[in-house]
């Protein structure tokens, strides 16, 4: 009777951990047909030496080392193609096809492999740098397309599957599950990535990201990687962010994005207990564009925007995305919080066009006057006339000298202090006056110009004051 019981135990039982596991194989028949290979060329020319050395670039002083120490080479500048592959899948039986933008950018031909071993020079229909989303067509019917899926619906945890061309494989399938949703990477503000482990690697740009439904709720695009390789970190474009732009291209050729003409920043913890929100969410407005649409709405310096045209605003990383998605010209609501309450403003949109870009600088480097010491950790001076025309601004204080509490919140030498809880600071004893105000251990809010940009900076009045 024992060795029955353990005859159950070890076959019986992991046999039954078999069964739960999920099985690929219908998904892969019925959608893999629909997936392809990408193959691009793109002429460029290159000199003898610099084909005998490929690894130095010629700009490097060892490349003007061997261009004068080695033996001449006989001819000019020579014509090479430079090759590259990626994945895309069929969204149309008459061959519309989705990928990558830059599995396509600058490609001088673009060949489309099927699985049944066809090949297709494809064309493209147009490109969007910013989702990295290309629309792709080849001249044939009759093929097998995808069905699209609702990345909303789908939870953390899930299982997905990822079809592609690593390292040029065609139809090879990894597996794994939804690791977070809604992912902002750097440089990347409209899209919210979903981020899975599945297997990717150079060449699986461009696949489709299935669910167990065998439809597809993503576009497979970037990893995180310190070797160049595969380490658990995948992140695919929302299939309802791509095909929105992959619509656009098709009627349009061009993409079309929303401003409201403001720069912000994410609330953390400290700033929302500031302002007296109940916990951080939002998008923090720190600056304003003169003449733009929200100023003309209304919308100042200080402002959260909690809801944009109905939709809740997270974090400060779905603001720019969900402004991009609306269409320019749209009159649309927006909730903020100002003053320890919310209001309702309306905000005509306009178009982004591709050079408009927050401004970025540093500091001025300009000399600080006289400062006097300060309790907060800052030494503090007021601002001459010249200062105040140099920065394009009526008043605020220079922050000199930086430790203790000031250094703690991230202040630095250069900064002019704006205002405090966003009333305006025009003098250091005023400046003084408005501190005073608050109870030790307060958090309050700090606007900062900093440079060319303006920020809030969390600033916690420590009790022994520096």
């Amino acid at each position: 009777m024992l060795r029955k019981a353990l005859i159950f135990l070890c076959v019986v039982l992991p046999l039954q951990g078999l069964a739960q596991l999920p099985d690929f194989t219908e998904l892969v028949e019925k959608q893999g047909t629909a997936v392809v290979n990408i193959s691009t060329t793109q002429a460029s020319s290159r000199s003898p030496l610099a084909q005998q050395f490929p690894n130095v670039p010629e700009d490097d002083p060892f490349f003007e080392f061997f261009r004068r120490f080695m033996p001449n080479q006989p001819g000019g500048p020579r014509e090479f193609q430079a090759q590259s592959l990626g994945s895309g899948f069929i969204i149309t039986p008459d061959g519309y096809i989705m990928t990558n933008a830059h599995v396509v950018q600058s490609a001088d031909e673009i060949t489309v492999r099927l699985t049944d071993k066809r090949e297709f020079k494809a064309k493209v229909i147009g490109s969007d740098r910013r989702t990295d989303v290309a629309l792709i067509k080849i001249e044939a019917t009759g093929l097998p397309a995808v069905k699209f899926g609702d990345p909303a619906k789908l939870k953390v945890g899930e299982w997905v599957v990822a079809i592609g061309s690593p390292f040029g494989f065609d139809n090879t399938v990894t597996k794994g599950i939804v690791s977070a949703k809604g992912r902002s990477l750097p440089q990347e503000n409209f899209v919210p990535f979903i981020q899975t482990d599945v297997a990717v690697n150079p060449g699986n740009s461009g696949g489709p990201l299935f669910n167990m439904r065998g439809e597809v709720v993503g576009i497979n695009s970037q990893i995180y990687s310190r070797t160049g390789g595969f380490m658990g970190l995948s992140f695919a474009i929302p299939i309802d962010v791509a095909n929105d732009i992959a619509q656009q291209l098709r009627t349009s050729g061009k993409i079309t994005r929303g401003r409201i003409g403001v720069v912000i920043q994410p609330v953390t913890k400290e700033l929302a207990d500031g302002f007296g929100l109940s916990k951080p969410l939002g998008a923090l407005v720190n600056s304003v564009e003169k003449g733009g649409p929200a100023e003309k709405a209304g919308i100042e310096a200080g402002d959260v925007i909690l809801r944009f045209d109905g939709k809740p605003i997270a974090s400060s990383e779905d603001l720019p995305r969900i402004v991009g998605g609306t269409r320019p010209g749209s009159k649309v609501t927006a909730q903020v919080w100002r003053n320890k309450a919310s209001r309702d403003v309306s905000v005509v949109v306009t178009e982004l066009s591709d050079d408009a870009r927050a401004q970025r600088g540093g500091g001025r480097g300009q000399k600080p006057p006289a400062a006097t010491p300060s309790v907060y950790g800052m030494s503090l001076s007021d601002l001459t006339d010249t200062q105040r025309k140099e920065l394009k601004i009526e008043s605020g204080v220079l922050v000199g000298e930086v430790q203790g509490a000031a250094a703690r919140a991230g202040m630095r030498k250069g900064d002019v202090i704006l205002a405090v809880n966003n009333q305006d600071v025009k003098t250091v004893e005023q400046f003084n006056q408005l501190m005073g105000q608050f109870d030790k251990g307060r958090i309050v809010a700090l606007l900062v110009r900093r440079g060319t940009n303006s920020l809030y900076v969390p600033f916690r009045l420590d009790a022994g004051g520096n």
